[in-house]
Parts: structure tokens; C-alpha cells; sequence
């Protein structure tokens, strides 16, 4: 059976928080039908391993896009949805558990988000790659190669978490602001990828924290920028708008287009990085992807 996109409570908490008051049926996310299976038996063989944080608010789900992506190109994939700072989490017992800090947040929590993630994702490690692991295929995972990607706050927490935990090996940041200034001290020549919103996330943006952190980036890096999309285009939100009827005014880039970027960039850095394979689609503009700007503050 397919795996399911969204629980029904956690799509309905989902669209209710996205669209206060829309009516939205939560048949808009629940019927979205990923690749994904349950119970595939997985390949042989030992695999590196990435860890998706998703953004403020938003569930695991809204990356599962690109966690296919990387699975289809051999990657181990764990997507982590942080409790309470998520419209909705269902657990495998039935509960599901709403945000606690969603709708008021106080001016210094998104800068606590990231610190407080790191310590999610150090634990999710120690819970794959123990001596005791929760996973039954946790033989899998190549403990030398782990890498993570986030999407707004999740891709701040990226940096964050790499500072923490010497296991990452390679990061990425969706566009997100980093809250959280990026490492002073660099993340000791680790690759770092910036991959945000033309609009914004240009070295002239009214987002400075890029050009901070580009400063103080000690190690292969990148800061692509992708015109005509917004802040959702790295997810799966829009597909998720365009079905409840709710068309992104702000993005000019159709759904799958940006969807087909996003997967071509980061499947591409964690190739180059977790695999070593050469990647020129890293290093100069792509003629198949004119939407991509390579700054270069």
C-alpha cells in the first residue's frame, strides 16, 4: 500500500493553521499520493543517510518530495517532524499532538528553535546508528556519511546542528533565515549549501543573515538562488495549494518545476559530498535550469 501523505487529523490541523477559516477539506494533503510504499524491503548494501528538518509549523511531510528523491538515489532518508512546534504530529499509537508555541511565539523563540532542534536530531542519530537502534534495518546506514537539509528554520537548524554533531558531514539550508547566526568559528571545512528564493535571498536582500553566514563559511559552499519562487516553492506546499484550489500568488515557478530544482540541487550536493561524485551542475549555471543564479557575493 502507498504510504499515506498526511494522517487526517494532521492534515486537517495542517490546512486549518495555513488557512485560518478556509474550510479547506483534508482530502486537499490526504490525497496526494507519493511513491512511497510501506514495507519495501530495502536494497542491499550500505547507504548514507540524510536527515530532513522541515519548517516552522510545518509536518515531516510537506518534504516528502525530495526524501523520495534521495531515496531513489540511494540514500537513506529520515525526516524528523519536531513535536510541538508542528500543527500536528500523530504518533504510531493514534495521538496526535498540536504546537505549543505555534501561534504566539515570544521574540526569542525562533532564535531557541535551532538549539532545541540540533538536540532532535543528535538524538534521532543515536537512535539509528546506537549499539541498540531503533530501526531494524539501521545496517544500512553508512555512519560515515550523514548529511542533513532543512527548509526555513529547519535549514537555520542545519548549521546549528552540524556545530553540535560531528556526524554531519554536509548541510543545506532551504531558505531560511538563520535566527541562530551561523557558527562563528565556521563548521571546521564541512560543505554547506544555501539554496533560497531569488527575491530574498540575494546578496542584496533584505535577509543579511546569508551574506553573514556566507562570511563565515570555512569550507566548499555554495548561495543559489532560484527566481520566480517564494518561501513554499522548496516543499511540497504548493502541490498541496494547488489541490485545495489556493494558487501561491507569490511564485511565479509552477509546483513541479520548483519541486524538479530542488531534487537536481540537493541530490546533486549530497552526491558530490556523501559520495564523491564530481557534480558540474555545481559549479556554473545550467542552461536545463536558467532559473538558477549563482551569487557570488
Amino acid at each position: 500500500p502507498a504510504t499515506p501523505y498526511l494522517t487526517t487529523e494532521e492534515a486537517r490541523l495542517l490546512l486549518d493553521f495555513q488557512v485560518p477559516g478556509g474550510n479547506v477539506p483534508s482530502e486537499a494533503a490526504t490525497g496526494l499520493h507519493p511513491w512511497a510504499r510501506t514495507d519495501a524491503r530495502p536494497a542491499s548494501g550500505r547507504f548514507p543517510l540524510v536527515v530532513l528538518s522541515p519548517g516552522f509549523t510545518l509536518p515531516r511531510a510537506t518534504l516528502t518530495g525530495l526524501a523520495e528523491d534521495l531515496a531513489s538515489r540511494g540514500y537513506v532518508v529520515a525526516a524528523v517532524d519536531h513535536t510541538y512546534e508542528t500543527s500536528g504530529t500523530t504518533f504510531p499509537d493514534g495521538r496526535t499532538l498540536t504546537c505549543a508555541i505555534c501561534r504566539d511565539p515570544a521574540p526569542d523563540t525562533f532564535a531557541a528553535v535551532p538549539p532545541s532542534r540540533a538536540k532532535d536530531i543528535s538524538f534521532v542519530l543515536d537512535r539509528l546508528t546506537g549499539p541498540r537502534p531503533a530501526w531494524p534495518y539501521a545496517h544500512m546506514i553508512d555512519r560515515d556519511r550523514i548529511g542533513m537539509a532543512g527548509h526555513s528554520i529547519g535549514g537555520n537548524s542545519a548549521a546549528g546542528t552540524m556545530a553540535a554533531d560531528q556526524r554531519i558531514r554536509a548541510g543545506v539550508n532551504m531558505d531560511g533565515k538563520f535566527f541562530d547566526p551561523f557558527p562563528a568559528g565556521g563548521l571546521g571545512g564541512r560543505p554547506f549549501l544555501m539554496l533560497g528564493t531569488q527575491s530574498v535571498h540575494n546578496p542584496s536582500g533584505w535577509d543579511t543573515s546569508w551574506n553573514d553566514a556566507w562570511a563565515r563559511m570555512d569550507g566548499w559552499k555554495r548561495w543559489l538562488s532560484v527566481t520566480g519562487s517564494d518561501h513554499g516553492s522548496f516543499t511540497d506546499g504548493p502541490l498541496i495549494g494547488a489541490r485545495a484550489g489556493l494558487p501561491d500568488p507569490e511564485a511565479t515557478l509552477a509546483p513541479l518545476r520548483a519541486e524538479k530544482i530542488t531534487r537536481a540541487y540537493v541530490g546533486a550536493f549530497f552526491d558530490l559530498h556523501l559520495k564523491g561524485i564530481p557534480q558540474r551542475l555545481l559549479d556554473r549555471p545550467s542552461a536545463a535550469y536558467p532559473e538558477v543564479v549563482f551569487q557570488q557575493p
